[in-house]
């Protein structure tokens, strides 16, 4: 007896791919498929079986990995499909060539990005051993007014020692201002006549000019672009004292001043000259006055010395006098004892 019930349609039926016009897939198609993408791998990555297997712990899956990967691997390494792969693939990686911008190697330079050198590096820094220590027969005291009686109470140490002490200051001028002297040329005639082994450098207490940028401006101090051409005059003198690796410099930077407004010039003249001596930390020594007399770079007259509450600061409130002198010299010193002996 025929049913009322209309016929329902079930999805559990396979012939409803040929209904629908789609290819039924059997048992044994899947099974080709990882055939061949097994064979694929092998041919273009067969590597990559050996690699999992070494980073998968100990265990039997570890066994097998590597006993089907030392097989593909033979069989990638000796057909070119592999560099074919990857070439085809490299737009996937995420550490894709993105042009320009290539890691510059020693002494030479990408994209005008001076390479750095080992000349950057103190050897203590590093762990490594410093190199032995050198007998010092002459040594340069410059700078502007800032470097006496620094230079006096230097000679006092080492002249008995046999160091010959050149004492080389020029009052009035500064890195900033070529009127008086240009520094860039007088630093290339002090190395030119002396041929000092060390060169202790003061001097800033007359910056703050205007100075000419690349592109012909005058810059104002004292913000990062007028800091930045002072920084490569800097350089460019600590280059000439450093004499190719042969001398050691020390650059003494400028203790905090008393007024605001040579506050701010000396702030920007001691950034500049931390940043211009990095390329030869091995060489060039920077020596920081502001800790030692102007902690947190506020100005004091006076400080504790063996003790004693002593004035250190001439009146104009910007140099040292005779008892800070004679202290900066034994912290120069000092820190000279690193490189040579006297």
């Amino acid at each position: 007896m025929p049913s009322d019930t209309p016929p329902r349609d079930d999805d559990s039926l396979m012939n409803r791919f040929e209904r629908s016009g789609m290819r039924r897939a059997r048992g044994r198609d899947a099974v080709l498929c990882i055939l061949v993408a097994a064979a694929i791998l092998v041919l273009f990555e067969g590597s990559a079986v050996r690699r999992a297997g070494e980073e998968t712990s100990g265990g039997v899956g570890r066994s097998v990995l590597l006993a089907v990967g030392r097989p593909t691997t033979w069989i990638a390494d000796h057909l070119p499909l592999h560099k074919a792969g990857t070439n085809a693939t490299s737009w996937l990686e995420p550490e894709q060539n993105l042009g320009g911008g290539a890691f510059a190697t020693p002494g030479t330079a990408a994209g005008g990005v001076p390479a750095v050198t080992a000349d950057a590096f103190e050897p203590e820094a590093i762990g490594a051993k410093p190199p032995p220590r050198r007998r010092l027969h002459t040594l340069l005291v410059t700078g502007d007014s800032m470097s006496m009686p620094l230079d006096d109470y230097l000679a006092q140490r080492l002249d008995p020692k046999g160091v010959h002490v050149i004492e080389d200051p020029h009052i009035g001028t500064g890195i900033s201002s070529t009127l008086i002297v240009n520094w860039g040329k007088l630093a290339v005639a002090q190395v030119r006549e002396d041929h000092p082994e060390a060169v202790v450098v003061f001097i800033g207490a007359n910056d703050g000019y205007s100075m000419p940028a690349p592109d012909g401006r005058e810059v104002s101090c004292c913000d990062a672009e007028w800091a930045a051409i002072y920084a490569n005059r800097v350089r460019a003198m600590a280059n000439t004292y450093r004499q190719a690796g042969r001398a050691r410099v020390y650059w003494i930077t400028l203790p905090t001043p008393r007024e605001p407004a040579r506050q701010e010039i000396a702030r920007a003249v001691n950034a500049a000259i931390e940043v211009a001596v990095q390329p030869w930390a091995d060489q060039v020594r920077l020596i920081n006055s502001v800790p030692v007399f102007t902690p947190g770079a506020v100005y004091r007259d006076a400080m504790p010395i063996d003790g004693t509450e002593t004035i250190v600061r001439e009146a104009d409130g910007v140099h040292l006098n005779e008892a800070g002198s004679s202290l900066l010299a034994k912290i120069v010193t000092g820190r000279m004892e690193h490189d040579f002996y006297f």
